[in-house]
This record gives structure tokens, sequence and C-alpha cells, in this order.
């Protein structure tokens, strides 16, 4: 969901496109189907994740695995930024690790993780993500890679 107690800021983005981009967001807490509604069905993710496929069919597996793995995601969108047919987001990914995700088994810590994207609308759709999430920190906050002795003492 991408509704938090604070608003989030939004400048310079059509309805139209602001739409878009939550229910993009939305697809990953509420349904994979929202995607069709979202983005073209050619809609390029910049950098595709391991094993996923191109194109709008291609999230869809990864967002049910994403579901599984984090019951209780939200997004929370900060900012919204655009210019016509360009949007750039800063939001956070929260959730629990509860199920396997990336070969990490459940710990079913709480998370917090920053995201910043980039897409381009065209007629209602994004037909282009660029990505940046803190999967490194995401590691370190479910205990994937502890942190020892001999990696603090320098």
């Amino acid at each position: 969901m991408t509704d938090t107690i604070q608003q989030p800021k939004i400048f310079g983005v059509s309805d139209v496109d602001r739409k878009a981009i939550e229910l993009l967001y939305r697809s990953f807490s509420e349904s994979a189907d929202l995607l069709d509604e979202a983005v073209t069905e050619d809609w390029q993710d910049i950098p595709l994740a391991p094993g996923q496929e191109p194109g709008r069919d291609g999230m869809k597996p990864l967002i049910n695995a994403f579901r599984d793995a984090f019951s209780d995601l939200q997004i929370i969108i900060h900012e919204m930024i655009g210019a016509p047919g360009r949007v750039a987001v800063r939001a956070e990914i929260t959730g629990t690790h509860r199920g396997e995700w990336f070969g990490v088994a459940a710990t079913g810590t709480s998370f917090r993780m920053p995201i910043h994207e980039f897409h381009y609308v065209e007629n209602g759709r994004v037909t282009h993500t660029w990505h940046l999430e803190d999967w490194l920190g995401w590691f370190f906050q479910v205990g994937a890679f502890p942190v020892g002795e001999k990696d603090t003492a320098q």
C-alpha cells in the first residue's frame, strides 16, 4: 500500500502518471494483476532480478514470491518528482522476512529498505523503470551477513 501517515510530496507529476506509479507499487502488496493496468505489456524493468523474465508477465511471478516472503509488505512513497512522461520516486519498503528470499530462510526480522526509481510513462502506463534498492542493507538487517569482530576492527 502506498498510503502513509504522512502524505507523499508530489512535484510536477500528472494525475495520470501518479496513478500508474501508485498502481505499480500497490501490485506488490495487493495483486500482481494490477500490473496489467500500471505498465505496458513490454515494460522494461532495469535491471531484471535473478530469474526474472522481461516484460510485465515476467514480473508477476517475482511479485508473488516477494509477497510470499514478506506478507506484511508496504511500499511507502516519500516523494515523486516529475516532468512530462518521467517520474522519479523515493520510497521505502517495510515488512517482516517471513519466507525464503534470495536463498535466505525466513528470519522473522522486520526491515526498512530505501528504494529510488525512475520511470518513463506514456498514455497512463509505465514503459520503463530503472531502480536501485539497498539489498545489501536488507541482508544485514535480517542477519544474512552478520558483522563479526574481524569485520568491525579497522
